[in-house]
């Protein structure tokens, strides 16, 4: 890995590798955010970042971080969306957490051109440590099944990493494209207009 991909302190060289896609001043939902690791990598870059988190005391270090607004949600006890049904994002980025019954929720929440990020365990990780329960444990690509049909997947991983800790993961980038870049790709003739999704950052 280059140095420009080189991750942050604490962040996941997955995030950084792809967060060059991301348009400046771009509004960054942060899902289970934590200490705030990701939060922080985008924040300093100049986006917004929205972090949502249920913990009391991360949440109040979240506060701390100039550029992130904190929202305290627990997204498994049934309690509602805490934004808008229309509400949309640049980009929703989550790692090391995984809740199935909102993954269509995370999918619908990005605007045209917006990405998801995505990283966390899968199934295999129990024969290492944990998490071991299959409940946090992805299948053989799955998250390429939660985004299939509605997103364009640039970057996909599903193996096993020695680093930071050996396990295995499932990894994905993938973009929402705009229905205007969707025509031109199914169309006839040259298209300029088309987005690059730069591959080396």
């Amino acid at each position: 890995m280059s140095g420009e991909h080189a991750a942050a302190p604490g962040a996941s060289a997955w995030i950084v590798r792809w967060s060059h896609l991301l348009a400046p001043d771009a509004t960054v939902l942060d899902v289970a955010a934590g200490s705030g690791r990701h939060a922080r990598w985008f924040a300093a870059r100049g986006h917004r970042v929205i972090a949502l988190e249920r913990d009391p005391d991360a949440l109040s270090a979240l506060a701390q971080i100039e550029g992130v607004e904190p929202v305290a949600a627990d997204l498994e006890d049934g309690s509602p969306w805490p934004f808008p049904d229309a509400a949309r994002f640049a980009a929703v980025v989550v790692t090391n957490y995984l809740h199935r019954p909102l993954l269509p929720r995370l999918v619908a929440s990005l605007a045209p051109g917006g990405f998801l990020l995505y990283e966390t365990f899968a199934q295999g990780n129990e024969t290492v440590g944990k998490p071991s329960n299959p409940a946090f444990l992805l299948a053989p690509g799955e998250l390429l099944d939660a985004v299939r049909g509605t997103l364009r997947v640039i970057a996909f991983e599903d193996g096993y990493t020695e680093l930071p800790r050996p396990a295995f993961v499932q990894r994905l980038c993938a973009v929402r494209e705009a229905e205007s870049v969707r025509d031109a790709v199914g169309g006839a003739g040259a298209t300029p207009g088309l987005p690059r999704y730069d591959l080396s950052g």
